[in-house]
């Protein structure tokens, strides 16, 4: 058995490289238990990926690049003149643990480029562990960025709707959405969070709140039918929320739900936000139609907690994610910079950009 002792459970240390292993906090499990999970090959970085112990567009893309370190080790034991062949084998099983999230195939081709300029006659491990932690590091440098920025763009003192979880869980540390409503928080510009319940796996009521309670900002559990009715008492000012695939031309692929938030907002006259780093950003996706969208099994929808609460012979359509068109959101924040009114020539401006300018 294995001494987790010394881990210390955190929003913003959910993902934990020590001892030459990858430890991930366990969102399955949160907020009832605090527990990680130790993984030490790539099958099982996949199996945990696709499993939803760690999600997130950002955190996923991560724990994929600490699982090809895993397998670069794995596969130089067993092989130190003939490692990557195997190892590309290990990359295209990651590849496939979740289709929508870019920034897991993102991760993998940065690894890939890493591994491309390695000796083959030499140990990959500290190399490719080397371009996992500045993965890491950056992403959560990236989120204080996008905080601040978005921040910026919140007037007065509001409150603030945000759907499923884009925390520091869902990232290397800090946070997307929940980013933008930390630093929103901390300079007087939110007084109290809805946060959308999410079904079905309940991520705003299980990780957002949990987040939101760890800070101390106040946040009161919305079910995701109810954020319509909210805006239209007069005192939400934003939707804040993350994204897994934003298209060349501003739509964007978030949680399922998101789309009908936007079309909620703009009707009520409350702005929308889309807080996600230029690792989320596919260029190659013309338009949101571009995009893959994940379904996931019926059962998720027909039971919960493990009890069937549908009448039998019930059946189930249970895509992950939507996609909002770009003429609903009013900004998308990046690290480099705001797109207002997003669109194809203003995202291709802002791509431009060098990174040493965030």
């Amino acid at each position: 058995m294995e001494d987790l002792s010394q881990l210390q459970p955190a929003p913003d240390n959910a993902i934990v490289w020590r001892d030459g292993c990858l430890y991930l906090l366990d969102q399955r499990l949160l907020p009832r238990r605090e527990e990680y999970l130790a993984l030490r090959s790539a099958a099982e970085v996949g199996a945990a990926i696709h499993a939803m112990v760690v999600r997130g567009a950002p955190a996923i893309g991560i724990t994929a690049a600490y699982g090809i370190v895993l397998a670069a080790r794995q596969r130089f034991r067993a092989s130190p003149a003939d490692w990557r062949l195997p190892l590309q084998r290990d990359r295209d099983l990651l590849a496939q643990a979740r289709p929508t999230a870019v920034n897991l195939a993102w991760a993998i081709e940065r690894m890939g480029r890493r591994i491309a300029v390695i000796d083959a006659s030499a140990d990959p491990e500290p190399a490719l562990l080397a371009e996992a932690r500045a993965i890491h590091a950056e992403d959560v440098a990236a989120n204080l960025r996008i905080g601040n920025l978005g921040a910026g763009l919140i007037e007065g003192a509001t409150n603030v709707i945000t759907h499923c979880n884009a925390g520091a869980l869902a990232t290397g540390g800090y946070g997307t959405a929940l980013g933008v409503i930390r630093s929103a928080h901390v300079a007087g510009k939110v007084r109290r969070v809805f946060a959308d319940e999410t079904r079905p796996w309940l991520q705003g009521a299980r990780l957002t709140a949990w987040e939101l309670n760890w800070d101390r900002i106040p946040v009161t559990l919305l079910a995701d039918g109810a954020a319509a009715s909210r805006m239209r008492q007069g005192d939400i000012g934003w939707v804040v929320v993350g994204a897994d695939r934003i298209a060349a031309n501003g739509d964007v692929a978030n949680k399922i739900g998101t789309y009908g938030l936007a079309v909620a907002a703009r009707h009520h006259g409350v702005g929308f936000m889309v807080a996600a780093p230029t690792s989320t950003l596919d260029l190659s996706a013309a338009s949101g139609d571009e995009i893959p969208i994940e379904t996931r099994a019926a059962d998720e929808l027909l039971s919960c907690g493990g009890t069937r609460i549908a009448a039998p012979g019930t059946e189930a359509w249970n895509p992950v994610f939507d996609v909002t068109p770009a003429a609903l959101v009013d900004a998308i924040v990046t690290e480099r910079g705001v797109i207002a009114s997003p669109n194809k020539e203003k995202i291709a401006k802002l791509m431009l950009k060098s990174p040493e300018t965030r």
